[in-house]
C-alpha cells in the first residue's frame, strides 16, 4: 500500500463525508426508523469509492463498462442512497426524506429496478456478497464470450465488482459457501470491503463471533488486508487500489470502524445499529462535525457542487471507453449484436432451435430428457450457462464436449460452460442471481429436496424478476430407496407459495421439452423444473392431447368418450402421477363413466390464462374431480372443489423401491378410480367453480 501515492483530499471532501454522516442520522430520525449507525461509520469509504475509485457514470446507471457496487449490508441502505444523491443519480433530498415510505425511491433496503444505481436487491444478510461472486463469475464469462483474446485489463469488458459487507454478512453461511468458491475460481475482479465494527443488534459481536476473518479468507485463497481506521482515507485508498490491482485472486479488506461515529454517547454501541439516535444525539453529532444543529437534511451548496463533479469524471471515463467500445464493435459486429440481445434478455430471431421430439413407446426419466434438451439447444444459446451443486451426473446439467468453468491453473477453461458449484446449494442460488444480472440465462441443478437450502436466493430471484432456471430432480418418493431425508413431500407446495416463481412439473419427455422452451421465452421471473428420477412413459401424441398446451400450464390430455357432451369426472395430474390418471380414466371409461384427464404441469401458467380457457379445461359444471400428485395436498382444493378428492402425500416417505412406496401410500390406479367414484357420489355445488 505504501507504493500508492497520496491523493488530494480537500476540506470540501471532509465536509462531504460529514454531511453524509449527518444525512444518515437525519433521515432515520425523520422516518422514525432505520439504520443510521453503519451508514455514518461507512461514509468515508462510500464517499471515497464513489468519488475516486468506482468506474461509473451517473448519467447512465446501466453503462455496460461500469464497475458494479453491491451493498451487502442492505439494512444500511443510506450508505448507498446518500452517495447516489451526492453523485447525481437522480435522487433528490425529498427522496432521502422519504426513506422507508410508501412508493419512495428509498425503501428500507435497496431494491433492484426501483432506484437508479442499485445493482441488486439486498437486505437478507449474506445474499449481496454471495450474489457478487456470481457477478464476478459472469463478468469473466462475458469477457470470454465477447472478447477473450484481449490482454488482461485492456478489454472493454474488464471491470471490478465492489462489495460492502458487515459482520452479519460474514456470519451467514451463504457467504462462507460463496467465498470458498470465489477463492477456488480465483476471481480477481472481486473486492470486498468488510466493515469490522464489532457491533450487532445484540451488542458486541464477541458474544457470537470471535474467529479471525482474514485468516479464514486467506485459507479460501483470497488476498487480505486490514485498515485499522476507516477515517484514514489515504491508507484506505491505497488498500482499495491494491485490492483492485490484485487480479489473480479475490480481495477482502477488513476496515475497522466505529458504528455511529461521531455520535457523542451512542457511537460504538448497539443502540446506534437499528434505531433513531434521538434529537439530542443528532444535534450533538452535528455540533462535533461543525454543521448547523437547527437544520435537518441540510447539504451546503458548495458540498453538493463539489460532489457532483464526479459526473465529469464519469463522462470522461465513459468517453474513453466509448472509443474503445466502438473499435471493438466494428471488429466484432456479431459480438455486439449478441451483447445487445443478452442485455435485452431477448432470444435469437430464430427462437429456440434444435428442440428434440421424443418418440412414444419408450420410457425416459424427465431429468434425462431435460439433459438431452439442454444439450440440443445450448449451442444456439450462448447465454445458457450453468451447472450443478455436485450432482451433475444425476441432474444431467452438463454440456457435452464443453470445458468446465475453472481458472486455468485448475485444469479447465476460465471461460468454460460447465459450472461446478460443489455441495453449496445456497451459494449456487445466489450466484445464479449474479449471473442473471449480467443477462445470462443461468441454470443450476440439485435434488428437489435440497431446494430448501437455496430458498432465500430463489425468493430474491423472484423479487428481482430474474429469469433463473432451477433444475430440481428426484422430485418425489419416486426416487425410492434413499428414503425420507431425500424424498420431497412439502417442497412443491412450498415453492408454489413463492410469488413470481413458476413451478413446472412435466409428465413426460415431450412436456419437458415444451417446458424448457416456455421457460426460455419468459424473461421476467425464475422457474423451477421438477423432474423425475424414475423412467416415465412418453405419451403418444397422435392419441393424446398435443404438447402445445404445456405452455398454458394445463390442458386436456385425454378427452372423455366422444358420446359425452361433457365429462362426468375430471382427473388432474402432474409429473410422474399423470400416467396413473390416464390408466384410471381407461377403467372409468370401461365402466361407462366419461372421464377427462387434465395435465397440469404449471399452476402458475394455468392461472394466467383467461377465464374462457380455464373453463374449457375445467368446466365448472363438472364438479366430480380428482387430483393426484406425490406431495402435499396444499393448493389442490382450488382445482377439485369441495366435492373433489385429492390423492397426495402428507407425511414423510420411507426407504424402499418406488413401486412399493406408490402402492403402500395409495398413489395407485385403483385408489384413483375409487376416489372418482366417491366424488361422483357427492351432492356437489351447482355450476360454480373457483375458476368461473
Amino acid at each position: 500500500m505504501s507504493t500508492v501515492p497520496a491523493f488530494e483530499w480537500t476540506e470540501l471532501d471532509d465536509k462531504a463525508v460529514a454531511v453524509s454522516r449527518v444525512l444518515a442520522a437525519d433521515a432515520v430520525e425523520n422516518s422514525g426508523g432505520g439504520h443510521a449507525g453503519t451508514a455514518m461509520a461507512l461514509a468515508p469509504a462510500a464517499y471515497l469509492l464513489f468519488q475516486r475509485l468506482l468506474r461509473h457514470d451517473p448519467s447512465d446507471p446501466m453503462w455496460v463498462g461500469r464497475d458494479r457496487f453491491v451493498l451487502s449490508c442492505g439494512h444500511s441502505s443510506l450508505t448507498l442512497y446518500i452517495q447516489l444523491f451526492l453523485s447525481g443519480y437522480g435522487l433528490t433530498m425529498k427522496d432521502i426524506a422519504s426513506l422507508r415510505q410508501w412508493n419512495s425511491l428509498t425503501p428500507a433496503h435497496p431494491e433492484y429496478g426501483r432506484t437508479a444505481g442499485v445493482e441488486m436487491t439486498t437486505g437478507p444478510l449474506g445474499q449481496g456478497l454471495a450474489t457478487a461472486v456470481g457477478m464476478a463469475m459472469a463478468a469473466r464469462r462475458q469477457r470470454g464470450l465477447l472478447d477473450p483474446d484481449t490482454p488482461a485489463g485492456e478489454s472493454v469488458f474488464d471491470h471490478t465488482v465492489w462489495v460492502m459487507a458487515g459482520d452479519g454478512d460474514l456470519e451467514e453461511g451463504v457467504t462462507s459457501e460463496a467465498s470458498s468458491l470465489a477463492g477456488h475460481q480465483r476471481l480477481g475482479n472481486l473486492v470486498v470491503l468488510y466493515d469490522d465494527n464489532r457491533i450487532s443488534m445484540e451488542g458486541d459481536t464477541g458474544i457470537a463471533f470471535s474467529e479471525d476473518v482474514l485468516a479464514r479468507y486467506a485459507a479460501y485463497g483470497w488476498h487480505t488486508q486490514r485498515v485499522t481506521d476507516i477515517n484514514d482515507v489515504q491508507t484506505l485508498n491505497a488498500a482499495l487500489i491494491a485490492a483492485r490491482e490484485e487480479i489473480g485472486r479475490p480481495s477482502i479488506i477488513a476496515v475497522e470502524s466505529i458504528i455511529g461515529w461521531p455520535a457523542p454517547s451512542l457511537q460504538g454501541t448497539a443502540r446506534a445499529h437499528g434505531s433513531p439516535l434521538g434529537a439530542d444525539e443528532v444535534a450533538g453529532t452535528k455540533r462535533l462535525l461543525g454543521l448547523p444543529e437547527d437544520q435537518s437534511l441540510y447539504v451546503p451548496d458548495e458540498v453538493l457542487a463539489h460532489a457532483r463533479q464526479v459526473a465529469e469524471r464519469g463522462r470522461e471515463l465513459r468517453a474513453e471507453w466509448d472509443v474503445r467500445f466502438e473499435k471493438w464493435s466494428s471488429r466484432n459486429p456479431e459480438g455486439a449484436a449478441l451483447l445487445d440481445r443478452l442485455l435485452a434478455r431477448r432470444l435469437p430471431a430464430s427462437g429456440v432451435s434444435g428442440l428434440p421430439v421424443f418418440s412414444n413407446g419408450k420410457n425416459i426419466a424427465t431429468r434425462k430428457a431435460s439433459g438431452e434438451i439442454l444439450n440440443a439447444i445450448a449451442r444456439s444459446l450462448p447465454e445458457l450457462w450453468g451447472g450443478s451443486a455436485d450432482l451433475g451426473p444425476s441432474n444431467f446439467t452438463g454440456i457435452h464436449g464443453a470445458d468446465s468453468f475453472l481458472p486455468d491453473v485448475s485444469g479447465g477453461s476460465q471461460y468454460g460452460l460447465n459450472l461446478h458449484f460443489g455441495v453449496r446449494e445456497h451459494a449456487m442460488g445466489a450466484i445464479l442471481n449474479g449471473m442473471a444480472l449480467y443477462g445470462f440465462r443461468a441454470y443450476g441443478g440439485t435434488f428437489l429436496v435440497f431446494s430448501d437450502y437455496m430458498r432465500p436466493a430463489v425468493r430474491l430471484a423472484a423479487i428481482m424478476g430474474l429469469p433463473v432456471i432451477y433444475i430440481w430432480t428426484h422430485d418425489s418418493i419416486g426416487l425410492g430407496e434413499d428414503g425420507p431425508t431425500h424424498q420431497p413431500v412439502e417442497h412443491i407446495a412450498a415453492l408454489r407459495a413463492i410469488p413470481n416463481l413458476d413451478v413446472v412439473r412435466p409428465a413426460d419427455a415431450n412436456e419437458t421439452a415444451i417446458a424448457w422452451h416456455t421457460i426460455l421465452e419468459r424473461t421476467d421471473r425464475p422457474a423451477g423444473l421438477l423432474l423425475s428420477r424414475q423412467n416415465l412413459p412418453v405419451f403418444d401424441r397422435t392419441t393424446f392431447g398435443g404438447t402445445q398446451g404445456v405452455a398454458r400450464g394445463g390442458y386436456v390430455l385425454v378427452e372423455a368418450s366422444a358420446a359425452a357432451a361433457t365429462p362426468q369426472v375430471i382427473l388432474i395430474g402432474t409429473g410422474s402421477e399423470l400416467q396413473i390418471a390416464v390408466a384410471a380414466a381407461e377403467l372409468l371409461e370401461a365402466e361407462g363413466i366419461p372421464t377427462r384427464v387434465v395435465s397440469m404441469p404449471c399452476i402458475e401458467w394455468f392461472n394466467e390464462q383467461d377465464a374462457a380457457y380455464r373453463r374449457s379445461v375445467l368446466p365448472p359444471e363438472v364438479s366430480a374431480r380428482v387430483s393426484i400428485e406425490a406431495g402435499s395436498a396444499m393448493g389442490w382444493r382450488e382445482f377439485v372443489g369441495e366435492c373433489g378428492e385429492i390423492l397426495s402425500l402428507d407425511h414423510y416417505g420411507a426407504s424402499a423401491p418406488y413401486e412399493v412406496l406408490y402402492e403402500q401410500y395409495g398413489l395407485t390406479v385403483d385408489r384413483m378410480v375409487a376416489a372418482a367414484r366417491n366424488s361422483l357420489s357427492r351432492l356437489c355445488w351447482e355450476g360454480k367453480s373457483v375458476h368461473e
